[in-house]
């Protein structure tokens, strides 16, 4: 009688089972995702982000633009074409229009010379509008940014302290931010910068800072004094929540004083809203420095500002309207892409909004 076989009931081994697995194998049945780290992961998702990408492409290229363009641009902001010593003010410079030329300029054209074109016109003093703006870009972004730096820092170190330490400490310094928070924001600001435009006149004669202007410097000191309070809510509620884990009580165990602790793990694990909150920050900054110079307290004269651009268009809006769209168009384009590339970071880094 003949057993009839079943296959799988065989006691015969098969040894191919037992050859090792090809590379194409081990991609099939082994589906790892390569390491990375939270930056590099942040990075990807901020790139997936079109409009994000957009909108670093254009920040980039208008400071690149307001950095480089003055080294050889052939106008200065502050050089009044009409103006010629031993020579009679040329009045045909003031007020031109985009592409339009003076009558010197006119002349060396028609004998073959060529002469560089004022983009977008010149201004009622005879100076090149274009350079003019992009020198406000130029002043306008420094300001922005290093006001924001300024906000970090106090920020940082306040919320990281009244997180930290808590208890009376923590009640006193909410308590000066609920004040701070509580007052009219555009009343301070305008009514500081008119107070220290005068008293820093004074102080800063005949130094170092003479250079900026009084009103720069009280620019960066309204930013101190006022908006700092969003960035250490911020901080204070994250070291809220983070100290109490282990690695922070591993490291108090082990004796470690709260200034190697807050610097060491704290803010570390902070950095997503730090990087986050000093983006939206940089827009904030650079609109209350454009409505203060519109105002007359921002930059000092001849130094231009998007704002002061802006504002000086007013006189002749009727005949020279080109003069307050161009700045008010620059202004619009900077705080818009901040703002969106901020929103991008947040979606990005932001541990909360993970999918």
């Amino acid at each position: 009688m003949k057993l009839k076989k079943y296959p799988g009931l065989s006691m015969h081994v098969d040894m191919d089972d037992f050859l090792p697995a090809t590379d194409a194998e081990k991609a099939y049945m082994v589906q790892m995702r390569p390491s990375t780290t939270f930056f590099k992961d942040g990075m990807k998702r901020l790139f997936r982000n079109k409009i994000a990408t957009i909108s670093l492409i254009v920040i980039v290229a208008v400071t690149l633009a307001a950095i480089l363009l003055p080294a050889f641009w052939p106008y200065s902001y502050d050089t009044m074409l009409g103006v010629r010593p031993g020579k009679p003010v040329d009045a045909s410079y003031n007020n031109l229009a985009p592409f339009e030329y003076g009558e010197t300029e006119l002349e060396r054209i028609a004998a073959g010379e060529d002469v560089f074109p004022h983009v977008f016109g010149t201004d009622s003093a005879g100076r090149d509008y274009f350079i003019r703006v992009v020198y406000g870009t130029r002043i306008s972004l420094a300001v922005g940014f290093f006001a924001s730096i300024i906000v970090l820092i106090i920020g940082m170190t306040v919320g990281s302290i009244a997180g930290y330490i808590g208890g009376k400490v923590d009640l006193i310094i909410m308590r000066i931010v609920d004040i701070i928070y509580s007052l009219p924001d555009m009343l301070m600001v305008i009514l500081l910068a008119s107070v220290m435009k005068v008293s820093l006149g004074q102080l800063i004669e005949g130094t170092v800072l003479e250079k900026l202007g009084s009103n720069m410097i009280s620019l960066f000191i309204i930013f101190a004094l006022l908006y700092w309070v969003s960035m250490s809510r911020q901080i204070r509620g994250q070291i809220l929540s983070l100290k109490e884990q282990e690695y922070v009580l591993a490291a108090k165990s082990t004796g470690a004083k709260a200034g190697w602790v807050i610097t060491k793990h704290l803010l570390p694990n902070c950095i997503s809203v730090v990087v986050i909150s000093t983006a939206l920050q940089i827009p904030s900054a650079i609109f209350t420095e454009s409505y203060l110079s519109f105002l007359g307290l921002g930059v000092n004269a001849p130094m231009p500002s998007l704002g002061s651009l802006a504002s000086d268009a007013l006189n002749g809006i009727t005949s020279y309207p080109h003069r307050l769209v161009i700045p008010a168009i620059v202004i619009s384009l900077i705080v818009l892409s901040l703002n969106l590339f901020g929103d991008g970071l947040r979606d990005a880094f932001d541990p909360k909004l993970k999918n």
